[in-house]
C-alpha cells in the first residue's frame, strides 16, 4: 500500500480495489458505490472546464465588488459609511459559502441538476435586478441578498463534483477550477471600469449579467456530461460528530480568521489609491485589475508545489506571506510599492481559496457526507466573510486617510489563521504517517 493511502483502519473499498489514494464518495461524481472514481478523463477535465466557468461567476462577481464599493462610496450612494456599502458585497459573500450547509446534503442526495438550474437563475436574476436598483435597499437585495443566494447554490457542490472526479491531480484540478475566480473579477472589474462612465450604472451591470448568462451556458454541458444518479442515502443537514473531531475543528476555525482579513485588501485597494494615494479612478481599479491578475497566476502556480510538496505546505506558506504582506502594506506610501503590494498580495491570497478543498478529503472519515461536512465547514468562514471587511470598514478614517486599523486587522487575522493551520497540518501528519499532506 502506498503511504498516501495508509490509515489505522482502511474503508471497505480499499480493501476491494487496488492501492490508491483515499477516494471520494462515488456517489459524489454519480458513479455506483462499487465503482471508485475515475483520476481524471476526458469528462472529468470538461467538468473542470464547466466547474471554471461557475465560479468565474459565483466568485468572480464578490471579487469585483471593490470596483462597486468604490463606485457606491464616491458618487452612487454617497450617504452611506464605508462599512454600511461593504456590507452588500460581504454577504454576497457570506450567502455564497453559508449556503454551503444547505446545498452540500443537497447534492449528496443527487439532486445536482436542480442546484446549477436555480443557483445560475438566481445569479442572473440577482444581476438584472441590480441594474434597476437605485436605493440602498434595492441594491443590499439584488447584489448582496439575491446573487449571493444564486452563487450560494453553485459553490460547495461544484467543488464537490471535481473533487470527485479525481485522485493524483485533485490539488491540480482544483487550482484550475478556482481560476475562474480571479479570470471572472479581473473581466468583470474591466467591464464595469470602461463602460461605466460611457453607458451609466443600469446597462453596465446588464451587459455584466449577460455575460454571467453566456458562461453558464458554456458551463452547463460540461457540467452535466456524465448522467446524475439519486444515492438514495438520506443525511443529516448537521453532523454532530464534527464536535468532537479536532482536526475538522481546527480546519473550520483556520478558515475563519483567513476570511476575516483576506478579502479586506481586495474590497479596499481602489478606496485606499483613491484616498490616500490620491489617483483617479482609473488607476484606482486597473491597481485592483493587476491583483486578481497575479491571483489567477497565483492559483495555478499554487498546484505545482502542492502536488509535489503536499497542500498543506503551500497552503501554510502563502498564508504567511499574504499576513506579512498586510504588515508590510503599513509601510507603503508610493504608488509603485502599492502596486507590488498588489501585485503579491493577490499572488499568494489566490491560494488561499484554491487550496482548501483538496485537503478536505483528508479530513472527511466518512466519503458519504463530504459534502455535508463540507458546508458546514465553509459557513464558519461564511461567518467571518460577513464581519470581516465591515469592521475593516468601520475602523477607516477617509477624512484622514487613515488605513492603519485596515491593514493591523488583515495582517493579525491571516497571522492567526497561518498559526491554526500549523497545528492541523501536524495533527494531520502524524495521522496520516507522513509530512508532506
Amino acid at each position: 500500500m502506498s503511504i498516501e493511502n495508509s490509515s489505522p483502519v482502511p474503508s471497505p473499498s480499499e480493501i476491494s480495489s487496488p492501492p490508491s489514494p483515499p477516494a471520494l464518495p462515488s456517489n459524489l461524481n454519480h458513479q455506483s458505490p462499487t465503482q471508485s472514481p475515475p483520476d481524471g478523463g476526458i469528462e472529468a477535465w470538461l467538468q473542470v472546464f464547466g466547474a471554471f466557468m461557475v465560479f468565474w461567476n459565483i466568485w468572480g462577481l464578490p471579487m469585483s465588488f471593490g470596483a462597486f464599493q468604490s463606485f457606491y462610496v464616491l458618487q452612487y450612494l454617497p450617504d452611506y459609511s464605508s462599512s454600511a456599502i461593504s456590507w452588500i458585497g460581504t454577504l454576497q459573500g457570506a450567502l455564497l459559502i453559508m449556503l454551503g450547509v444547505v446545498s452540500g446534503p443537497v447534492y449528496d442526495l443527487g439532486h445536482y441538476h436542480f442546484l446549477v438550474y436555480t443557483g445560475s437563475f438566481l445569479t442572473i436574476f440577482g444581476m438584472m435586478m441590480l441594474s434597476l436598483s437605485t436605493q440602498y435597499y434595492q441594491v443590499f437585495l439584488s447584489q448582496g441578498v439575491c446573487t449571493g443566494v444564486g452563487c450560494g447554490l453553485l459553490y460547495v457542490p461544484t467543488m464537490s463534483l471535481v473533487g470527485g472526479s479525481f485522485k493524483h491531480k485533485r490539488a491540480i484540478a482544483m487550482s484550475v477550477m478556482t481560476s475562474g475566480t480571479a479570470l471572472g473579477g479581473i473581466i468583470y472589474t474591466i467591464i464595469f471600469s470602461r463602460l461605466i462612465s460611457q453607458i451609466g450604472f443600469p446597462w453596465t451591470v446588464r451587459i455584466i449579467a449577460f455575460v454571467s448568462f453566456s458562461t453558464f451556458a458554456m458551463a452547463l454541458p460540461a457540467l452535466f456530461i456524465r448522467p446524475a444518479k439519486v444515492s438514495g442515502r438520506t443525511r443529516s443537514l448537521f453532523d454532530k460528530t464534527v464536535f468532537t473531531d479536532v482536526p475538522f475543528l481546527t480546519f473550520a476555525s483556520a478558515q475563519f480568521f483567513i476570511f476575516l482579513g483576506y478579502l479586506v485588501p481586495l474590497f479596499y485597494i481602489p478606496t485606499y489609491a483613491q484616498i490616500a494615494l490620491k489617483e483617479n479612478k482609473s488607476v484606482a481599479l486597473y491597481i485592483l485589475i493587476g491583483c486578481q491578475a497575479a491571483s489567477l497566476f497565483g492559483r495555478l502556480f499554487a498546484s505545482v508545489p502542492a502536488h509535489h510538496f503536499g497542500v498543506m505546505f503551500t497552503w501554510v506558506t502563502c498564508c504567511s506571506v499574504s499576513s506579512i504582506l498586510c504588515f508590510v502594506w503599513i509601510a507603503t506610501n508610493t504608488l509603485a510599492g502599492f502596486i507590488v503590494f498588489s501585485v503579491l498580495y493577490g499572488f499568494f491570497g489566490g491560494a488561499l481559496i484554491a487550496l482548501p478543498p483538496s485537503i478536505f478529503p483528508v479530513l472527511c472519515p466518512d466519503p458519504g457526507t463530504l459534502g455535508s461536512r463540507m458546508g458546514l465547514s465553509w459557513t464558519t468562514s461564511a461567518l467571518s466573510f460577513l464581519i470581516g471587511t465591515p469592521v475593516a470598514g468601520a475602523i477607516i478614517n477617509l477624512q484622514t486617510a487613515n488605513f492603519l486599523g485596515v491593514q493591523a486587522w488583515s495582517g493579525a487575522t491571516l497571522m492567526v489563521g497561518t498559526v491554526l493551520l500549523l497545528a492541523l497540518w501536524i495533527m494531520l501528519s502524524r495521522s496520516e504517517g507522513r509530512i508532506f499532506i
